[in-house]
């Protein structure tokens, strides 16, 4: 698989994907990843990639140009399955979208910055807008990061178990249950006994009990969801 993203300040990412799941998911040849500098299609002599936006208000907007450069010049070289805008205002990024992603073969990502990119951007080469949260960032690296990592650890041969994804939150539209480990009895504090029973199918069935009773308490809306 592979994965491009477009930054504006692309060191924001370098020391992340050069550690932990990305790096084995790389190292094994599983996921190519570029970091794209937009400077490098900057215009000038100073590189220039943002500019004041029309109609006045603060802040500045990634130009048109420079990205368009950069898409059109990365679309020379690869065919994209999804070309997908991390916004504040993009649909809520869920486990389930990140496994229909992992399933692709080339994601490029725009980090956003700034006020954003311009619109004829969004208009003309974007296929998905994402938002990874109810809040703003200063940009949309640590967003970029996120997916990254949400869609790498998926793809076969990446974690060293491939059935500890299976397991983890949202998987199943719910909350991992508790998890305990050696020793069974730490301060009094004892482990439940029966995951200490061997007992395959009634540790699942108490996990399952475990999960959902965490979604209602915590994350109702879950539930809802898969009513």
């Amino acid at each position: 698989m592979r994965i491009d993203i477009i930054s504006a300040v692309p060191s924001l990412m370098e020391s992340f994907f050069g550690h932990s799941i990305i790096k084995r998911s790389i190292d094994k040849q599983l996921l190519e990843l570029n970091i794209i500098d937009l400077r490098s299609y900057g215009l000038n002599n100073y590189n220039q990639i943002d500019d004041y936006q029309y109609g006045g208000g603060a802040g500045m907007v990634l130009m048109v140009e420079p990205l368009f450069n950069c898409i059109q010049d990365l679309m020379t070289k690869v065919k994209y399955d999804e070309i997908i805008y991390l916004t504040p205002d993009g649909i809520p990024y869920k486990q389930k979208t990140a496994n229909s992603l992992s399933l692709k073969k080339s994601l490029l990502l725009i980090a956003g910055h700034y006020k954003g990119i311009d619109q004829r951007i969004r208009d003309h080469f974007v296929t998905m807008e994402i938002s990874v949260g109810d809040y703003v960032l200063s940009g949309g690296e640590l967003a970029a990061a996120i997916m990254a990592d949400t869609i790498g650890r998926l793809i076969p041969g990446v974690l060293n178990d491939e059935t500890s994804a299976l397991e983890d939150s949202f998987q199943d539209g719910l909350l991992a249950p508790p998890v305990y480990s050696r020793p069974a009895d730490f301060n009094g504090w004892l482990v439940p006994e029966i995951l200490l029973s061997g007992h395959e199918e009634k540790i699942s069935e108490w996990r399952l009990n475990q999960s959902i009773e965490k979604t209602r308490l915590r994350r109702p809306d879950l539930l809802d969801e898969n009513l």
